[in-house]
């Protein structure tokens, strides 16, 4: 069903959810004429100081708005009745398609400071319009993605799992977060939808509130056993861990009887590696050497690492707000500006916000091991050595690449993560790693500039007369 067509508000693909100040723009350059094409890039501008790399993601929501964008009849009811807009904005509004092109980073590339993660190149009302929510999806799932590689970097053989949707900032983030996080080597999350939206593999176990509503804790177990067989995830910290684990190890035999298999037990509190090992020991001696122990509660990429070293028996992690807010960096100093119009470079000069002009490429050098050395980001249509690692996506407002599974941007994301440099493996503070901005764009920048200066002088001689 087309958009048109529909009544209720489709947050995926609505033009209106947007800032004002995009359709402010559209407004005037519709009534100024202007329709030339215009080149806009997505970067960050500088990494926090506790992140060596990021990780990209978001591009297929991305792709899907650009191609798939527009306004529903309500919406355009609503722009209408408003009276703050004129007819030829909204008929412009109701009638959008995208015609442009994309060139972007496929999603699970690392990527780092001022390298283009995506560029826009589209009538300039077209290309601007698509701003805010082009920022939305690569900035929270980027930012959720490099979190989550951060985890798996720190536990490479542990499973983690997404915990975070109650916590996470709405339904949309969580969801997305699910789907950034599996990109970056989660095994699943909790959040239902993201299973049939993305086909991702869904885990749960229970919450103390089942168990509390219970006189007797093992009863609450039997009964959680018997209605759910196959998610046999007891919760066992409401009020004595360890002697929840002996009830649970007491069960087991008479559950097996019922072909019912104690899968796991959760840990949500304390010291946790205190309470695995007490619980491993418990449920060994019981034979329940394949029940797993699942720990959740605050959970971070510091704590994993922790864990990690000292041994902790936990098979399974449920990360919750740590991941979904990326506590830590709750944010990306990141931009979607514009490089060119009419064919002209443009540049921002603004003080700790300038950026490289014109349409540009990144570049990214191996080792004889496949291992990243090194990246030179430069003009768009200069070649460099190395993989050039913007490609085209769409093109004339079609797709002209065909776009992967999210198993394919896992493995990729995987391979990525396998080719850092080693000191960008660890999470302490390490070396910058290197990235190179070639001549050619230097020199483009300070013609730019004289060109700025010269315009400035010109206005400031008529404005003294």
């Amino acid at each position: 069903m087309s958009c048109r067509k529909t009544h209720a508000r489709d947050y995926w693909r609505s033009l209106l959810l947007t800032d004002l100040y995009e359709i402010n723009m559209v407004e005037a350059y519709l009534a100024a004429g202007m329709e030339d094409d215009a080149i806009f890039e997505f970067f960050v501008r500088k990494l926090p100081a506790s992140r060596g790399f990021l990780v990209a993601a978001g591009l297929q929501q991305v792709v899907h708005f650009l191609l798939d964008g527009c306004c529903s009849n309500n919406e355009i009811d609503w722009l209408r009745k408003s009276g703050k807009f004129s007819d030829r904005l909204i008929d412009y509004m109701a009638n959008f398609h995208f015609t442009g092109d994309v060139d972007a980073l496929a999603e699970g590339t690392i990527f780092f400071v001022d390298e283009p993660v995506i560029r826009v190149t589209a009538p300039i009302a077209q290309a601007q319009l698509v701003e805010t929510r082009i920022i939305n999806f690569l900035h929270y799932q980027s930012l959720v993605a490099t979190k989550a590689a951060r985890m798996k970097l720190a536990a490479p053989n542990k499973i983690l799992v997404d915990f975070g949707l109650r916590r996470a900032h709405s339904g949309e983030a969580g969801l997305l977060a699910a789907r950034a996080s599996y990109i970056a080597g989660f095994a699943g999350t909790a959040t239902v939808p993201a299973a049939d939206e993305f086909d991702i593999p869904i885990y749960g176990t229970m919450a103390h509130s089942f168990v509390q509503a219970y006189d007797d804790e093992k009863e609450a177990f039997a009964d959680f056993a018997t209605a759910r067989p196959d998610q046999t995830v007891f919760l066992i910290d409401t009020y004595d861990t360890e002697v929840a684990a002996q009830k649970v190890a007491e069960l087991a035999p008479s559950l097996a009887d019922k072909g019912i298999s104690v899968r796991g037990v959760r840990l949500d509190s304390g010291d946790l590696a205190t309470h695995a090992r007490e619980v491993r020991r418990i449920l060994d001696d019981a034979g329940l050497e394949a029940t797993q122990i699942v720990a959740s509660g605050g959970i971070d990429e510091y704590e994993l690492q922790k864990l990690s070293a000292d041994a902790a028996p936990i098979d399974i992690y449920g990360i919750g707000t740590s991941l979904v807010t990326s506590d830590d960096t709750p944010a990306l100093d990141c931009a979607y500006k514009l490089k060119a119009y009419a064919g002209k470079p443009r540049r921002k000069r603004s003080e700790g916000k300038a950026f490289w002009p014109g349409a540009t490429q990144t570049f990214r050098q191996y080792d004889e091991n496949g291992r990243m050395v090194g990246d030179v980001i430069c003009c768009a249509d200069q070649s460099m050595e190395g993989k050039p690692l913007l490609q085209p996506v769409v093109q004339g407002g079609k797709l002209v690449a065909s776009l992967p599974s999210l198993e394919a941007i896992r493995k990729h994301a995987a391979s990525e993560l396998e080719r850092l440099p080693e000191q960008l493996r660890r999470l302490g503070t390490s070396p910058a790693y290197p990235v190179r901005v070639t001549r050619d764009l230097r020199q483009l920048a300070d013609e730019v500039d004289r060109t700025i200066d010269v315009t400035l002088a010109g206005a400031a001689q008529c404005a003294g007369g």
